[in-house]
């Protein structure tokens, strides 16, 4: 029994959310291009679906952490546009001050703790954000996401074993776009059923077409409604592309031409409009209206960034430490 039912009102957001996370991309890419954007940059094009499907099974005080390909994530968050280009710029008005950059976005605000560019190393952080929402008593689940790449590091059988023992309420999720950088899943393990790893730990664990919103929805719906129960964590193999190569340096030669056509014919985005056409939720004016939502959202984050000031240097030496203050210490 689902928790939180698909509904018209559900495709209609999936629509405008993925279609946000895509032109913001692009935009993303050609910025790069002109070398408006600086320094690593790794693009979500493809699989929005992953992202959008589980925000409308999840609720606002539910977490979300990930790896360096975040801009996603933090847009389906509730970051807003104009605060992640800003960051991308390095701008003061960025989500991260300007100092985390494409693969660093955070906002406590909204419940999103990056944006990590050390590969797994987000994991037992992920697991460690559900401990403390299990000791505080609260419902809130945490998501954390992963690449195919990410699950041969060995911090992710110490978080797994140690959020199965304390069932702590935390859904692992593998993105498997089918390649860590330009290694295939094939050459790097004899197991390519990413989600069976999840089998060692007596973890509930299922393989997800993550290029259909519906099915990621469903999955995600079910391992929150286990979580929230005290019944510990689910480990998700999301099975989706990135139609892009890992970073923008990267010009994918090592997939063929036919193979991303492939993908590129079962697009997420594409999948909700003909739905939503179909079943009559909205018309093509409607989609049209969206579209042009979506550019000017785009093209005004271009403009903010543009005009933010960048940060002062004395910001170098702040945000280094918490800033605390310790009573039983004396100056």
């Amino acid at each position: 029994m689902s928790a939180v039912e698909i509904t018209k009102d559900t495709y209609l957001q999936w629509f405008e959310s993925m279609l946000l996370m895509r032109k913001f991309e692009e935009k993303t890419g050609q910025l790069y291009g002109q070398q408006k954007i600086r320094g690593f940059c790794h693009l979500y094009i493809g699989q929005e679906a992953v992202v959008a499907g589980a925000i409308s099974a999840l609720r606002p005080e539910d977490s979300m952490i990930t790896a360096y390909r975040d801009h996603a994530h933090a847009l389906a968050k509730g970051v807003s546009a104009n605060a992640i280009m800003a960051e991308m710029y390095g701008k003061a008005t960025g989500c991260s001050k300007g100092k985390g950059g494409s693969m660093h976005m955070f906002s406590k605000e909204h419940n999103f703790y990056g944006g990590h560019g050390i590969v797994g190393g987000q994991i037992p952080l992920g697991a460690g954000i559900a401990f403390a929402e299990k000791y505080k008593g609260t419902q809130a689940v945490n998501v954390c996401y992963m690449g195919d790449g990410a699950v041969r590091q060995g911090a992710l059988n110490e978080a797994f074993n140690m959020a199965m023992l304390w069932k702590l309420p935390v859904i692992f999720v593998c993105e498997n776009n089918g390649y860590a950088m330009g290694t295939s899943v094939e050459r790097t393990t004899n197991m390519t059923d990413i989600y069976k790893i999840g089998l060692g730990f007596d973890m509930p664990c299922a393989p997800v077409n993550g290029m259909d919103p519906v099915a990621v929805h469903n999955a995600m719906d079910e391992a929150a409604q286990r979580a929230r129960a005290g019944e510990g964590p689910t480990f998700l193999e999301m099975r989706t592309y990135r139609y892009r190569g890992h970073s923008m340096s990267d010009p994918a030669k090592y997939r063929t031409k036919e193979e991303l056509e492939d993908y590129k014919a079962k697009d997420p985005i594409e999948q909700v409009r003909e739905t939503i056409l179909q079943e009559k939720y909205a018309d093509q004016a409607w989609i049209e209206e969206i579209e042009a939502k979506v550019k000017k959202i785009v093209e005004d984050s271009v403009k903010f960034a543009e005009e933010s000031p960048w940060p002062e240097p004395e910001e170098l030496y702040l945000d280094v430490y918490a800033q605390q203050d310790y009573p039983y210490i004396q100056d």
